[in-house]
């Protein structure tokens, strides 16, 4: 399979303009994350699409490869469409690589590409809920499969409800699955996608992901041992900093 690792990174972050700028110990965010998407050994190629030209100039400074995309993308895979579209060449696979995930790990990026068999169509991640803050936290999207670990749903609800249990140990009886943000999408997939409408579940949840279930598309999941730790905030580098050293 010939794979691309594609950074949608916008400025115009609603909470954190100028995200991808952003210095995290000397060295800016989308560095971090090309940086990390490179060392992936299973990806042929990695690009930055972005809409605007200060964060154009800046990742080119660095090296990575750029491609222009339109401002008015409503979500990152709808930037990966059109950045696989411009930069001309073919793939089988199309991996977003988060942009706001300056420490993901290059092991997470690999277990992703390497399910990409020609068969499955839309593959992300999860991890465990092991606790109840977690389990019952709304900006978690948890997910629901089936016994071939496809996605049946995604909600910020508890789903499934565990009845005459006390909630506080729901956790603890049932294995309950939290959604990891990298996606890979068979090419003609992600075409496909890209031109679907929003539908009623995506507008109830604010899942996009939830516009694909909802025409019959099949979301494959695999589980990860890697934790993400997405940037939404400024205040969210002082916390992650408390945890992970950066080189």
């Amino acid at each position: 399979m010939k794979i691309i690792g594609i950074i949608p990174a916008r400025y115009a972050s609603t909470r954190f303009p100028g995200k991808p700028l952003a210095l995290i110990n000397g060295k800016s965010m989308i560095q971090r994350v090309y940086e990390q998407a490179c060392k992936a050994k299973l990806l042929n190629n990695v690009m930055v699409a972005t809409d605007d030209t200060r964060i154009a100039d800046h990742a080119a400074g660095f090296g990575a490869p750029v491609i222009i995309t339109s401002p008015h993308h409503p979500s990152g895979t709808d930037r990966c469409a059109e950045a696989l579209h411009l930069c001309g060449e073919r793939f089988d696979y199309v991996v977003n690589v988060q942009g706001d995930e300056p420490f993901l790990d290059p092991e997470q990026i690999d277990a992703v590409a390497a399910a990409c068999d020609g068969n499955v169509e839309i593959l992300t991640q999860m991890t465990k809920c092991t606790s109840h803050e977690v389990l019952f936290d709304t900006g978690e999207a948890k997910i629901v499969l089936n016994k071939n670990n496809e996605v049946l749903f995604f909600s910020r609800s508890v789903i499934p409800h565990l009845k005459n249990t006390d909630e506080k140990e729901w956790h603890l009886k049932h294995n309950y699955y939290r959604h990891i943000g990298t996606y890979a999408y068979r090419v003609d997939i992600l075409e496909k996608i890209t031109k679907l409408s929003l539908g009623a579940l995506e507008k109830a949840e604010s899942l996009e992901q939830l516009r694909w279930l909802e025409n019959g598309f099949r979301i494959k999941c695999i589980e990860s041992n890697f934790d993400s730790h997405a940037i939404d905030t400024p205040g969210d580098i002082d916390k992650l900093l408390r945890v992970i050293k950066p080189d």
